[in-house]
């Protein structure tokens, strides 16, 4: 197939051809970061409990497992409860979790189907009991897949994660186990809640804010950002293509310097990350 050399050709595409397109085109991100944002402002211009908003985004978490399995995608994070939202209304934290563990009931048997393996990331003693329970039972049911990795980033946070990890460290230093200039930072990635997953190469953040919350500090050092306008209940597989496309893009240098040339020049990136471009697209989606 004739596979479109830039983004304006790929938003003409049908969403079939689109996900072909986007895969023929390689470097397809290994590892893809999402932070789920805009829950709460979609519920409320619906005149409806924020809780609402949670609850449709299982339908967007649905078609994101999708889109990766089509696009090739191996690893997938996607950054469902922050430690800050503990500080949340007592009620809505509670409704979380009632929803966490519904959702993992319901949808367990299509991850199964789809052959993805369920990991999670955090400090998951300070979930409830019962949630703690269904997604022990999840990720033992579905450990021997060899699919997509869905890694749920669960009472997560960057900072408390990087703090965890070089109180581990102390610990063993302190044990005799090694020296302190012993550590690289692979052993440091290690004491990472994160441990066995590459790190990202591409974080999207949903709802227009640019901002990280938190999230992945230390194994996002070097990822491409993409920030969308999109809603997370209304983001869609297309959605998370075109993000991919946005990445295919770009040059990643690593600090290093500039290598051979990006399939899309910066003219064409800045263009396809312009919030009036997004506004545009969004109008004439179906």
């Amino acid at each position: 197939m004739s596979v479109p050399a830039g983004i304006d050709g790929l938003l003409q595409l049908g969403d079939d051809a689109l996900f072909d397109a986007v895969r023929a085109r390689g470097r397809v991100p290994r590892h893809v970061g999402v932070i789920l944002a805009g829950n709460g402002r979609w519920a409320r211009k619906r005149c409806l409990p924020r809780v609402a908003g949670h609850r449709a985004g299982r339908h967007a978490v649905r078609r994101c497992v999708d889109a990766c399995g089509r696009l090739g995608v191996e690893y997938l994070t996607l950054y469902t409860f922050s430690q800050e939202n503990f500080n949340r209304p007592e009620a809505e934290v509670k409704a979380l979790w009632h929803f966490l563990q519904e959702t993992i009931g319901a949808e367990r048997d299509e991850l199964q189907r789809r052959g993805v393996r369920l990991v999670t990331s955090g400090e998951i003693g300070r979930l409830p009991e019962r949630a703690q329970a269904a997604l022990r039972e999840a990720e033992a049911a579905l450990s021997a897949n060899s699919g997509l990795v869905l890694n749920l980033a669960l009472a997560y946070g960057g900072r408390q994660e990087i703090l965890h990890a070089a109180r581990q460290r102390a610990r063993r230093v302190a044990a005799g186990e090694l020296a302190a200039d012993e550590a690289t930072e692979a052993d440091f990635a290690r004491e990472l809640y994160t441990a066995g997953l590459p790190d990202p190469d591409l974080v999207i953040r949903t709802s227009g804010e640019a901002r990280l919350s938190n999230f992945l500090l230390w194994q996002g050092a070097y990822a491409e950002l993409l920030i969308s306008p999109v809603l997370w209940p209304d983001f869609a597989g297309r959605d998370l293509a075109l993000a991919v496309a946005v990445y295919q893009g770009r040059e990643r240098r690593f600090g290093a310097l500039p290598g051979q040339a990006a399939v899309d020049g910066p003219a064409e990136v800045a263009s396809a990350l312009d919030p009036e471009r997004w506004r545009r697209l969004l109008r004439a989606r179906p």
